[in-house]
């Protein structure tokens, strides 16, 4: 009976070991600069997201699509998907693919790109239009950063003013944000994402941190993000914000057409105008009482 009662004493103290370890560490509300904080090694958020496009999409955007993949190491890729396919098949692409997050850039026309924020699959979702868009080989920057490191993220204050605002914010922190421990991670921050609100519009940037002092290099890419709305659902549902201030960019090539047809039109209006100005001869002339003009030698020597 003696190995038996061994053998149990071990497996007890082995499992009281596991037991230890799967214990999370509660860390305290304030800690002291001189203790050094016990780090806690298991990786808890394992929050994935899905970057992919759909077919026809511009050279920038398909670059752009790749710099948020090296950039993101919690990022996966999937195959572009066809237009005619509805967007709610997206989160089903994403329970595939074990992501809770989803990066869509959506081509139109060849030359509109647009981006879907979602929380799949109960959302909620946005919808941005992309402008100016600079990748990270076109800019050239002098800004660089490791692959795979943690990046701080900072947000201007505008974000806590209105709540659309908030709510893109933390959809924003939940999916730009690398989660601690990851596997394909590094332990430490070498670069800043900054989201800042101008002329109704979030622009991106990246820069590198060079010294402690807070000098900063931009790395890229760069872009801004002009929200169009705000949907309950995962892309979809029932709409909980709509941009006024937001123009399509058809209406825009319609009015830059329509500018140049009123240049056209005000240009020929100046010509009938100059018409209208010139003066009139004071009296009809005979056109045949030019024969009996004699010509003089001196005028004839004077001509040639």
């Amino acid at each position: 009976m003696a190995p038996k009662r061994k053998q149990q004493d071990q497996n007890h103290s082995v499992k009281k070991k596991k037991q230890k370890i799967r214990e999370d560490i509660v860390l305290k509300p304030t800690i002291s600069s001189e203790d050094i904080p016990k780090t806690q090694t298991k990786w808890t958020n394992k929050e994935r997201v899905l970057v992919f496009s759909s077919r026809g999409i511009s050279y920038r955007g398909r670059h752009l699509m790749n710099d948020m993949r090296t950039l993101m190491p919690h990022a996966k890729s999937e195959s572009k998907m066809d237009k005619k396919d509805q967007l709610f098949v997206i989160n089903e692409m994403c329970e595939m693919r074990n992501c809770s997050k989803c990066i869509y850039l959506e081509a139109k026309k060849k030359q509109d790109l647009y981006m879907w924020l979602s929380n799949v699959p109960r959302g909620p979702s946005a919808k941005f239009l992309v402008e100016n868009l600079h990748t990270m080989s076109e800019l050239k920057m002098t800004g660089n950063c490791l692959k795979g490191s943690r990046p701080l993220l900072s947000f201007d204050q505008e974000f806590d003013k209105e709540a659309h605002w908030s709510l893109i914010k933390e959809l924003l922190i939940q999916t730009f944000s690398t989660p601690n421990h990851h596997p394909k991670s590094q332990p430490f921050f070498d670069h800043v994402y900054t989201f800042s609100i101008a002329d109704n519009r979030i622009w991106f940037r990246n820069y590198q941190i060079l010294e402690e002092d807070g000098s900063l290099a931009e790395i890229g890419p760069r872009f801004v993000l002009n929200p169009i709305r705000i949907f309950e659902g995962s892309f979809g549902g029932p709409t909980l914000f709509q941009n006024p201030h937001y123009v399509s960019p058809n209406d825009l090539r319609h009015l830059m057409r329509k500018r140049g047809a009123q240049k056209y039109m005000s240009r020929i209006q100046a010509k009938k105008s100059l018409e209208m100005r010139r003066g009139q001869p004071s009296y009809e002339t005979d056109p045949t009482d030019d024969v009996f003009v004699t010509i003089r030698p001196e005028d004839a020597e004077e001509d040639s």
